[in-house]
């Protein structure tokens, strides 16, 4: 006789199911994303021929990709007309990349995270990380374009206002150092607004440096803005001291925090002001729930913490620098006078540090 079954057993094979579609879904929408179907499709409805026709692929894969997103609710779907559309309320989610609720980024950072997997895999053996070389371009790419929602929609107007000493300074004109700047969306954004003030990005991975010059170059910021590859907490900060400098959703994941921050600390001015964004998250998985924290600890598993253990840094991981951390670092980096930013983020918290 069939022992039976634990019906909790059940209730969780019905969870495991919904994550395996929402995996699914995820891949099919970074698809969408990679081949501009939400764009597509964003104007008005089609059959999979008449995406054909807009798209120049395949009628059959376009189908089949319709039907998984419809079935995951990002698409709709007429039985009479075989026409898909896509709804007017997912658009800036998915089709318009100047709205700050874009998440096509999302989807490709994934895609780049899935890239290395197998190193991932052989770090659970060795310990030894993730090199920043292994990561394909994807996981930079899609990184920028996430984070750029709030670089480029809050940061500015709402998240510096919020910063009032910072925000004045700014617009009087001051110097001003972003450290692990990627891309450069947020310097780029901030030169875009402060017109007085002087900018230098550094970053220690040379095509995310790459990348921002040419985009520096495209929008005409002119000598006001410069882009270096550098390793700050070996080497410090060229050219100081700094009036303002930032520190966005770097500190988690550097080789070296506490010297990140040290050579940060020395690169200022007496009355200067270091601007710092890490992750929204606690100290323990009771403190990080369903869904954020499976996210936040995932993306640590691909990504920040691996390369933090990848350069030889602690890998803090990017839910390890929850406020008391936080507090700890900057402390021991002889910041004094510390305060948390009000800018009420589901995924950051802001803070201000002073010597």
């Amino acid at each position: 006789m069939a022992e039976s079954t634990d019906p909790a057993t059940f209730v969780f094979l019905g969870r495991a199911l919904d994550h395996w579609a929402g995996t699914m879904a995820m891949l099919m929408a970074a698809l969408g994303d990679r081949l501009g179907l939400f764009g597509a499709l964003a104007p008005e409805p089609a059959t999979a021929d008449e995406l054909a026709g807009r798209t120049g692929l395949d009628t059959r894969y376009l189908a089949e990709w319709a039907a998984a997103l419809t079935t995951a609710g990002y698409l709709t779907h007429d039985p009479v007309t075989d026409r898909y559309t896509l709804p007017a309320a997912h658009v800036p989610a998915l089709a318009d990349e100047s709205s700050p609720y874009f998440v096509g980024g999302g989807f490709q950072n994934l895609l780049g995270l899935l890239g290395v997997l197998d190193h991932v895999s052989d770090a659970f053996r060795t310990g030894a990380g993730v090199p920043y070389a292994e990561y394909p371009a994807d996981t930079f790419d899609g990184m920028a374009r996430l984070t750029g929602a709030a670089h480029e929609h809050a940061l500015v107007p709402t998240w510096l206002p919020l910063c009032p000493e910072v925000h004045r300074r700014l617009t009087e004109g001051c110097r001003v150092a972003d450290v692990g700047c990627g891309q450069g969306r947020a310097v780029m954004a901030m030169a875009a607004a402060f017109g007085a003030s002087t900018f230098l990005g550094v970053d220690a991975h040379r095509p995310v440096i790459e990348h921002a010059r040419a985009q520096a170059g495209v929008r005409q910021l002119g000598d006001r803005v410069r882009f270096e590859v550098g390793d700050v907490a070996r080497s410090g900060l060229p050219d100081g001291p700094y009036d303002v400098a930032f520190a966005f959703d770097v500190l988690h994941d550097a080789a070296d925090p506490p010297g990140l921050l040290a050579r940060i600390a020395d690169a200022l001015t007496p009355e200067g002001t270091l601007v710092l964004l890490e992750p929204n998250a606690g100290a323990t998985p009771e403190e990080n729930p369903w869904p954020l924290g499976t996210v936040n600890y995932g993306i640590s598993v691909l990504y920040c913490m691996s390369v933090s253990l990848g350069s030889g840094g602690p890998g803090l991981g990017t839910c390890g620098t929850p406020v008391p951390v936080v507090r700890q670092l900057l402390g021991d980096a002889g910041f004094t006078d510390v305060e948390e930013v009000p800018i009420g983020n589901l995924f950051n918290r802001m803070f201000t540090a002073r010597r």
